[in-house]
């Protein structure tokens, strides 16, 4: 926010101008001061919150300065309304706020009684409180704070305009409900999400060190001994634990008995300076820009995490098996993206944790876990930078969420040679139904082999680790396009995300072949992809295929390396999976050496020797006539 415009309204003769005279001139002015002073604007050097510019702007109750007051009023963001004795005390109920009610305006109100010098002697400010302010604060839940203040004495008057700043750079309304005193449940839950973060052991418990931290990071000053055992002390009756009595540390009701008596004493500005340093905005959602960081991803090229972003979720699962049984239950996985809407929509249309590895129990595993977000960073980046953003994840270097992930190499299709550099790959397995395309995928997750028949309807996904020759790892997200697979085989933006194809048939079929001759003449553009043909169920007896063309004879005749014959009953059919990935981080593996990339290669050397043959005769000939023509002169 740029400027706070401070409206002063109230009868005439409550002192509204001698308070903005004592302000600027801090003192208080004995010779009569004009109806009607002009705006005044304080810099934010003068110390207001938030760094903010203050305009103050004065105004008359009389009725021919009704329509200036009309204008001022619907143009501010908070109301100063001052009242000074009895009679102007009663006007607050019975005009003024039914009036600001009646332009519509929705602005907060600090209530303020001046002139308490001239207050009968013995009457304190707690008796004004609760005899006069507290009943129309009842009643009219735009009053934001009330103040009693005296422009002669020039006592509150810089406060009771830092109370106006503060109603706007730190309102009160959404986050406490003063009518059920309690916290709106949208500040609770900005809350949680903060306990969450800051309870680095998740534990339950914010114990000293944690509470240290987090002071620290809110404040950027410590908390002494006393004022952290002051702070337990008056949360102990609030928690739902016996975690103060033991001095174990604060749990998350006392965390939010502790925010709660912030507000409750108005230092509602607290809990905004909590919320701010975690990035929420004044509607308390997180900020688009923290969420949605500007993150493009080139043409061609592809989103993956970086070491810190794999370090971050490595750290978050091992934080959350809190039965280290090497998978997270659906308690565990509750727990972890509580501070989250909920799993990522693509998960849940993905059916995770299905689409991942999983221990025998049914719960994902590490190993699953990292490949799941692998897989969600290079399909949806933007989702990873916001879940991220959700569960906390500290950038190393300062840089936000955006150090978590990093945009590879743009892959090159012109040159099918080219070695692709990136460690996420996607290959669409494509063939007839029945021919084993779902077992193909279960068996990539290790599920044990299942010899029910389901049709694919709906697309289906697995992603897994894999271990290229030499020991790198990287990540293979295998897709089986089901009834959609027209739709995304005339999807050139899907084809453009593709690494490798996968034509796979049965080898006990007759007829499963013909699927993939039909693919490749209805839409040519496949070719232009690296692929690898597939004969599965390589345990059955073999069968002719009824094509013009056999399986061995279309590859060659394509360039294509011969169909591998697999089985997911076979022991090495890791080394298929570990094959796919091969090709699609250097595409040349699924050519023939003499093939069509070949042919193209060896008639290139062709036209190299054959111009280095007509450089050496030409040489030769200049050399001779040099010499013929020397000897006849």
């Amino acid at each position: 926010m740029a400027t706070v415009r401070i409206c002063i309204c109230g009868d005439e003769d409550t002192g509204k101008s001698s308070l903005l005279t004592s302000l600027v001139k801090d003192t208080f002015i004995t010779a009569r001061i004009q109806s009607i002073l002009p705006p005044i604007t304080l810099p934010p050097s003068l110390g207001t919150p938030e760094n903010v510019t203050t305009t103050i702007v004065d105004t008359s109750a009389l009725p021919q300065e009704r329509d200036h007051l009309r204008k001022e009023v619907r143009k501010c963001n908070v109301i100063l309304l001052v009242y000074s004795d009895h009679y102007s005390y009663e006007r607050v109920a019975l005009f003024w706020m039914p009036y600001f009610r009646s332009l519509g305006v929705n602005v907060p109100v600090v209530l303020c009684a001046n002139k308490s010098d001239l207050s009968p002697a013995g009457t304190s400010t707690a008796q004004i409180v609760t005899d006069e302010m507290l009943p129309v604060m009842a009643e009219f839940k735009e009053i934001d704070s009330c103040i009693r203040t005296s422009a002669r004495e020039h006592h509150n008057i810089n406060e009771v305009f830092f109370l106006c700043q503060k109603a706007v750079t730190h309102p009160i309304a959404p986050i406490y409900d003063s009518k059920e005193s309690n916290l709106k449940p949208a500040a609770v839950q900005a809350l949680r999400r903060v306990f969450y973060l800051c309870d680095k052991d998740r534990d339950g418990l914010l114990n000293d060190k944690e509470i240290h931290d987090f002071q620290m990071r809110c404040f950027d000053k410590p908390l002494s001994d006393a004022d952290l055992s002051n702070i337990k002390r008056s949360i102990i009756t609030g928690q739902s634990s016996i975690a103060a009595d033991r001095g174990d540390g604060i749990d998350v009701d006392g965390f939010l008995q502790l925010n709660k008596l912030f507000a409750e004493k108005g230092r509602h500005e607290t809990i905004w300076i909590i919320l701010r340093k975690f990035q929420y905005s004044d509607s308390l959602s997180l900020k688009d820009t923290f969420l949605h960081p500007k993150f493009e991803v080139p043409a061609f090229a592809s989103a993956e995490l970086s070491p810190s972003g794999y370090r971050f979720f490595v750290d978050l699962f091992l934080l959350h098996d809190q039965d280290n049984d090497g998978g997270l239950n659906d308690v565990e996985l509750a727990a972890l993206f509580a501070p989250t809407p909920g799993l990522p929509s693509s998960w849940v249309d993905s059916a995770f944790p299905s689409c991942a590895v999983r221990n025998e129990a049914g719960y994902i595993t590490l190993q699953g876990w990292l490949a799941q977000w692998s897989m969600t960073t290079f399909e949806e980046p933007k989702t990873t930078l916001e879940y991220l953003a959700y569960l906390g994840y500290e950038s190393p270097d300062g840089k936000g969420t955006i150090s978590a992930l990093k945009i590879t190499k743009p892959r090159k299709r012109r040159n099918r040679l080219a070695r692709v550099e990136r460690n996420v790959f996607l290959c669409y397995i494509l063939g007839a139904p029945h021919s084993g395309k779902s077992t193909l995928l279960n068996a990539f997750l290790n599920r044990p082999f299942n010899t029910t028949y389901h049709p694919t309807i709906k697309p289906q996904t697995a992603v897994n680790s894999v271990e290229l020759p030499g020991g790198k790892q990287c990540y293979l997200i295998l897709e089986e396009l089901g009834e959609l697979e027209p739709a995304i085989l005339e999807n050139q933006a899907k084809l453009d995300a593709c690494d490798l194809l996968c034509y796979a048939y049965d080898s006990s079929d007759p007829d499963s072949f013909a699927h993939i001759t039909s693919l490749l003449k209805r839409y040519p553009s496949l070719d232009a992809l690296p692929s690898v043909y597939t004969a599965l169920k390589a345990d059955l007896d073999r069968a002719v295929q009824r094509t013009e063309i056999q399986p061995d004879a279309h590859c060659e005749a394509l360039g294509r390396a011969k169909p591998m014959h697999v089985s997911v009953t076979w022991t090495s059919i890791g080394d298929f999976f570990a094959h796919l990935a091969e090709c699609a981080t250097s595409p040349q593996q699924s050519f023939l050496a003499g093939g069509r990339e070949g042919e193209e290669m060896d008639r290139t050397g062709l036209w190299i020797a054959l111009g280095a043959g007509t450089c050496a005769v030409l040489a030769l000939g200049w050399v001779w006539r040099r010499n013929v023509m020397g000897g006849g002169g």
